[in-house]
This record gives structure tokens, C-alpha cells and sequence, in this order.
């Protein structure tokens, strides 16, 4: 199932039912995005464990599934100036680590789809400077639309 949300394409490829609305995951995407970001386009495919383990083992060379991946342009592309890049999660992941985590299901989703689009926007947590900085903006966003801070611990 594949929906389109003026510039906000959600593919579903899981077999799961318990998945968030696509109209909530198109918002929490809206919210993310940064003022020069407004126009665009993300495709976010919502994905199993058997293709999030072969996208994660083929662009990241590890060996398991992971909860969020995402694939930045990185340049502003002639033929589609406003495709900013895709986001790929693990519908099985995701669930599993809200269930670990004792986390509210729509929040750990909403928290990993903003994470990705950040990563998208050139957010990143490779030290420990840009990951305080993601972070805070992570917060920021998840409390505005009402969800606690992911990072507290209970």
C-alpha cells in the first residue's frame, strides 16, 4: 500500500498489522522538517525484518535489521529540487524495542521518524556534540506534539 501525502510518500511492505496511521506518521514527518525543508519530498518505507536486515547488511555492513535507516540526496538534484531523501523502518523492530523499552507504541515510532528525518535534513550523532544537538531537537519536536523525552529512563 503505498500512500501520498503532498509530498510525503509512506510505502507499506510490512505484513504487520499494528502499525500507526499513515495521517499521524505524515505529521510527525511535517514536524520534523526544518523552515527550508517545507516543500520536501521523503519517501518513507515501512518495511520487515527480512529487508531491513538485507538494506541495513548492504549499506551499513552490519548483520542484523536496525529500527530506522535513512538515505539522504545530499545534493539538490536538477530534475527534483525538493527530494530530500528516504526513510526505510522496521515495522517488527520498532514494535519489539517499544515492548523492551516499555514505551508508548505511537511514541517510539513518532521518535524514530523524526529521528530519520533530521537524518535526512544532515542531523547526525557521530560525536558526542552532534549527537547532543540531535537530540535536544528530537525532544523539542516529540514534546510539541505531546510525547515525552525518549531518552529519560523509567
Amino acid at each position: 500500500m503505498t500512500t501520498m501525502n503532498e509530498m510525503i510518500e509512506i510505502q507499506n511492505a510490512s505484513n504487520m498489522n499494528s502499525l500507526p496511521a499513515n495521517k499521524l506518521i505524515t505529521e510527525w514527518v511535517e514536524q520534523a522538517l526544518d523552515e527550508k525543508h517545507q516543500e520536501a519530498e521523503i519517501t518513507l518505507r515501512i518495511v520487515d525484518e527480512e529487508e531491513g536486515l538485507a538494506l541495513n547488511k548492504e549499506w551499513r555492513k552490519k548483520e542484523t535489521a536496525t529500527n530506522v535507516l535513512s538515505f539522504p540526496v545530499g545534493e539538490i538534484l536538477e530534475q527534483a529540487p525538493n527530494l530530500l531523501g528516504d526513510i526505510v523502518i522496521c515495522a517488527p523492530i520498532v514494535e519489539q524495542e517499544a515492548n523492551q523499552q516499555g514505551k508508548i507504541f505511537d511514541a517510539h515510532w513518532a521518535h524514530l521518524v523524526i529521528h530519520g528525518v533530521l537524518h535526512l535534513q544532515g542531523y547526525d550523532h557521530e560525536s558526542d556534540e552532534q549527537a547532543d544537538i540531535m537530540e535536544s531537537k528530537e525532544i523539542r519536536i516529540l514534546k510539541k506534539i505531546g510525547y515525552a523525552n525518549p531518552y529519560e529512563t523509567k
